[in-house]
């Protein structure tokens, strides 16, 4: 990250400090138009910042990663989105001839086979569809949390992403769990009823697993994998 990027970014978070979450996200789709995209997944998160968003009709583009492996339940949510804010959410899709060519090589659940094998079909499926729906944008925003990983608390609210050349914005950084259920039950916000059945972190079927009573946020994703290791590359650092 240049000097001039540096200084920007910090003058741009002293601003966004002193805005609630709602007049944040309007004044970057002011100051950035058509240039500001939110990904979703259909998380708690996702749906909170999706709500704010569409209701109120704000210049920020949603998009989701299909990865072709989703839950029902994923599809479900995302469908009944659509349908309480008269919107069509963007998804961007793996190439099909590298899924054909993976799934030919090493089978439809290579990935459980090594670090390896799951880090390239998350790359495949994941990380380059997402490289194409930021493409030309200047703003991320995500629904990263520092509650979701001991690797997250260190985030900052305003960051510069150098992998996808972007200011990558996480606004619910510290909000709660308890908080963001508050916002969507007092909106009637559609969520993903997996949330209610004890999964926590929601991404591919295959890959995702309800958690136990003290067991980390992350502890359902990738779960026969070493702590260390158990990142897609969606947000590398």
């Amino acid at each position: 990250m240049n000097e001039t990027v540096k200084n920007s970014l910090a003058a741009l978070s002293v601003q966004l400090k002193a805005m609630d979450l709602s007049q944040s996200l309007a004044f970057l789709a002011a100051l950035f138009p058509g240039k500001v995209t939110l990904s979703s997944s259909f998380s708690w998160e996702d749906q909170v910042l999706s709500h704010v968003v569409l209701d109120a009709g704000l210049d920020i583009e949603i998009f989701t990663l299909d990865t072709g492996r989703l839950f029902p339940e994923t599809y479900t949510v995302w469908s009944k989105t659509n349908e309480r804010y008269q919107t069509k959410i963007k998804a961007y899709y793996p190439i099909g001839d590298e899924v054909e060519k993976y799934v030919n090589e090493k089978g439809p659940n290579a990935f459980y086979d090594s670090v390896s094998d799951r880090k390239a079909c998350c790359f495949m499926r994941k990380v380059e569809p997402l490289k194409r729906a930021l493409k030309n944008k200047s703003i991320w925003i995500t629904g990263l949390r520092a509650a979701h990983s001991p690797e997250r608390q260190d985030l900052q609210t305003l960051e510069w992403d150098e992998g996808n050349s972007i200011i990558k914005y996480n606004p619910l950084l510290h909000f709660t769990t308890e908080e963001l259920k508050k916002i969507i039950h007092d909106h009637s916000i559609p969520y993903n009823p997996l949330h209610d059945r004890g999964f926590v972190s929601i991404g591919c079927a295959p890959c995702t697993r309800a958690i136990q009573p003290g067991e980390d946020f992350r502890a359902g994703r990738w779960w026969w994998e070493e702590n260390t290791k158990k990142e897609c590359g969606l947000h590398a650092r």
